[in-house]
């Protein structure tokens, strides 16, 4: 199904996507000559975006695949990078160097044949005369060499003096193209490609099959990653078939689903999403407005609007539910493919494909479950970059356990528990971190925001599909929950407090010692805790604050009817959430006071 949606996808949007055979392709330099075929000036398409510099994207014949120790015999027609164009080594090594010539070897033999084919065309002549040259140090004396020659493998291309185009879109390269298009296969140094009809899987029709499917690489893998691929003699063959033989698509197909997917993989695609080590593309059966909307509903809010409004983005595209306009129709099919790094190839993380109404609901039903109360400086609405990287080590993205970004968008998109291992990966990190300091020496609040939120919303759907007898978390302070693990997350909190009001300027409360103990085995701490209770509530000046303390532990105690000697792990994340509701709380009662 993932292929056939490609496939749609291609041909939906094919006025913007290039024709069979061809690619888009960033060209940072062109060669540019004379129709002599001497050398004029070399071009160069860069232009500045934010700091880096960003070649131009042309339409060039589709790259071939080439691997092995005999690559080199195989060179893309009318561009690639220098050491096939122009015989420039990688380094100075003699083996490069030898390489290098062998490579431009290779591309001179492609472009005679191609001028053989048609001695009329004045562009490929040019090139081929060009080429036919032995010395091109009038190409690496000129200024723009020394920046071109920087970019590692940078790719080249021609134009002829005083065209608006490459060479390689002159019409007769199309045909060229046409006529042997031999579906993207790359080249093999053990065996000659042989001609294969069978029924497409994608199209059901009879064609010709491609014997490997093209690279679709993503962030992370290498540069020849494949959605689709057979490893030869691993035990993968069936029935005397080999590669994708296997699984065999058309050639048109492959090229269609592969041309559509990595169209949606681009750099400036606003159809892709990052999460964790995952790469989610995303795209709906017919032009809808979701597709423009969907990655500023999970990423990260522009520097200049951290006030998105979620729910308001999302009702809008609920609003026209009678006469809508066909981009708006909540029955259009929508679908989402989450790939991970895999080695050489390319792992598919989740699959999810449902109606644009069923999309919403959940959206809407995520960020539902993780309302929290929060700072009145906090978004309202958390990215999903943000709650993952909450879980990691350092806070870092590199450390995001693996599996776990797929795991909780295909959760959020079917509406199901989001996996335990993140209520696990969230209290862990709040144990850790729970004597960390900032640079000022002064205690970082590991039960934060972006956390509490993240526990509540793994809760509320625990007790939504798994316990529904019992009493959900709220998403502010509700003293009329009775679990215990919320109770003394909430006694805590004010023990805490009360240590705070009677030591100020304090830098380490009872949290950067006893939150991890008090979280799992309340038993083993809580009597010490209460004892120093009494002390820090005996040297408040104020006697009013410490009635009000006492007649607040008084209420929580009522609840409690012994201090357990374990608590569960969604019970620790219960003791998270009311630890942070009851210190929310203390501050939004505090700001209360003060806006009076």
């Amino acid at each position: 199904m993932i292929l056939q949606a490609l496939h749609a996808l291609y041909y939906r949007k094919q006025d913007e996507m290039p024709p069979q055979g061809f690619e888009f392709k960033e060209l940072p330099f062109l060669i540019v000559i004379n129709g002599e075929g001497r050398f004029v000036s070399l071009q160069d398409t860069r232009t500045k975006v934010g700091r880096k510099l960003i070649g131009r994207k042309y339409l060039v014949p589709k790259e071939l695949g080439r691997s092995g120790s005999n690559a080199w015999k195989t060179s893309n027609l009318l561009w690639d990078h220098y050491g096939y164009i122009l015989a420039w080594p990688k380094s100075d090594v003699k083996a490069d160097k030898e390489m290098a010539a062998k490579q431009h070897g290779s591309f001179k033999k492609a472009i005679s044949i191609l001028a053989s084919q048609y001695p009329a065309n004045p562009e490929i002549n040019a090139v081929n005369q060009f080429l036919g040259q032995t010395d091109f140090s009038d190409i690496f004396a000129c200024q723009e060499w020394e920046e071109c020659k920087k970019i590692k493998g940078c790719n080249l291309s021609f134009v002829l003096e005083g065209m608006n185009r490459l060479v390689c879109e002159n019409n007769d390269v199309k045909s060229y193209i046409t006529e042997n298009e031999d579906g993207n296969d790359e080249a093999d140094e053990t065996e000659t490609l042989q001609e294969r009809e069978g029924i497409c899987l994608v199209t059901g029709e009879r064609a010709s099959i491609a014997r490997l499917n093209p690279r679709t690489p993503i962030l992370g893998t290498k540069s020849n990653a494949k959605i689709v691929a057979f490893q030869k003699n691993m035990g993968f063959d069936s029935y005397g078939k080999e590669q994708s033989f296997n699984a065999p698509v058309s050639k048109s197909a492959t090229f269609a689903y592969s041309t559509a997917l990595n169209f949606l993989l681009a750099k400036e695609s606003k159809q892709k999403l990052l999460i964790g080590d995952a790469t989610a593309v995303f795209w709906a059966e017919k032009k809808h407005q979701l597709e423009d909307v969907f990655a500023d509903i999970f990423g990260e809010p522009a520097k200049d609007d951290q006030t998105q409004d979620i729910k308001t983005l999302v009702a809008a595209l609920r609003a026209p539910q009678i006469g809508a306009k066909p981009e708006l129709d909540l029955q259009t099919k929508f679908y989402v493919l989450g790939l991970a790094p895999n080695a050489a190839r390319i792992a598919v993380r989740f699959w999810y494909q449902d109606t644009v109404q069923q999309v919403l609901d959940h959206i809407e039903r995520h960020f539902e479950d993780c309302a929290i109360v929060h700072g009145p400086n906090q978004p309202d609405t958390l990215s999903l970059f943000k709650i993952l990287v909450s879980t990691a080590v350092q806070s870092e993205a590199k450390n995001i356990q693996p599996n776990l970004s797929g795991d909780m968008m295909r959760s959020i998109l079917n509406g199901t528990p989001y996996p335990k291992s993140l209520l696990s990966a969230a209290i862990n990190r709040i144990k850790a971190e729970q004597s960390k300091k900032d640079q000022n020496g002064k205690s970082i609040q590991n039960v934060s925001y972006t956390r509490a939120s993240l526990i509540k919303a793994i809760l509320i759907r625990e007790t939504r599909y798994y316990h529904s007898n019992q009493k959900e978390v709220g998403m502010s302070l509700d003293i009329t929950n009775n679990n215990t693990g919320y109770r003394l997350g909430r006694l805590f909190a004010v023990l805490e407090r009360a240590q705070e009001e009677a030591n100020p300027g304090l830098n380490a409360t009872i949290r950067d010692r006893f939150y991890g103990a008090a979280s799992s085995t309340p038993v083993a701490v809580f009597a010490l805790l209460m004892k120093l209770k009494n002390h820090h509530i005996a040297k408040l000046d104020n006697r009013g604050r410490a009635i009000n303390f006492e007649k607040l532990i008084g209420e929580i105690m009522s609840g409690i009817d012994e201090f357990s000697a374990h608590l569960s792990l969604s019970d620790q994340g219960r003791f998270a959430v009311g630890y942070y509701h009851q210190r929310q709380d203390f501050f939004t009662t505090k700001d209360n006071k003060n806006n009076n």
